[in-house]
């Protein structure tokens, strides 16, 4: 074999690479879109791959199953995470409202950006023990990377309405329940005002103070 025969055959393999990344992210793609129009119980394989312009076999060529699929996009989901606690701007004092900011409009925008997602996957929770169980997982795993940020508020001399679990859980549960209702209509507000009014909230809950 030429060198220019193997560098046929590796650049082959390159395009095949390619190709089978952009079919795997328009299946990810369309999933979101099916699961947003129909919720994921109603969505069918059959119908990601239509969304996504591929035939049907080529589902099984990157995901075993339709929860295998909504796994990968958890892991996306985390990554993104990731992404967002990596930037320079991130602050670990909750003493600190615009600590408290960076937190809530990072978990405001992901979750207005990944609603379908998340609903998809509390969906399959409900229907799936194992899928639950990762899903628990993850929640704890979340929870656990900011955890260290409420001991900065006793620390200071605050006291918190409850254990550090506890206030987070409350935290995440004001920005859902604010998020909830902007979805079904009863309350209309801009994302920036829903961040100031919760960043208000959520600073005097846990620390006792004014913003």
């Amino acid at each position: 074999m030429t060198d220019a025969d193997a560098g046929a055959g590796g650049d082959r393999r390159g395009r095949r690479k390619e190709r089978s990344a952009e079919t795997e992210q328009a299946l990810k793609d369309a999933a979101r879109e099916v699961f947003a129009e129909r919720g994921y119980l109603n969505t069918k394989i059959t119908d990601i791959t239509a969304a996504a312009g591929r035939a049907a076999g080529s589902f099984y060529n990157h995901f075993a199953s339709k929860e295998d699929l909504l796994r990968a996009l958890l892991q996306d989901l985390a990554a993104e995470g990731d992404e967002n606690a990596a930037r320079p701007e991130h602050r670990e004092d909750f003493t600190d409202p615009e600590a408290i900011r960076f937190h809530v409009e990072g978990y405001w925008r992901f979750a207005r950006r990944n609603w379908a997602v998340l609903r998809a996957m509390s969906q399959a929770a409900l229907v799936n023990d194992e899928f639950a169980a990762i899903m628990r997982a993850f929640a704890v795993e979340q929870r656990d990377e900011i955890i260290g940020h409420m001991a900065y508020i006793p620390a200071a001399g605050l006291r918190l309405p409850g254990s550090p679990e506890a206030g987070l859980t409350m935290m995440f549960a004001a920005v859902d329940g604010l998020l909830q209702s902007m979805r079904e209509g009863v309350l209309e507000i801009t994302d920036e005002q829903a961040v100031e009014d919760l960043t208000r909230f959520i600073y005097r809950g846990l620390t006792g103070r004014d913003y």
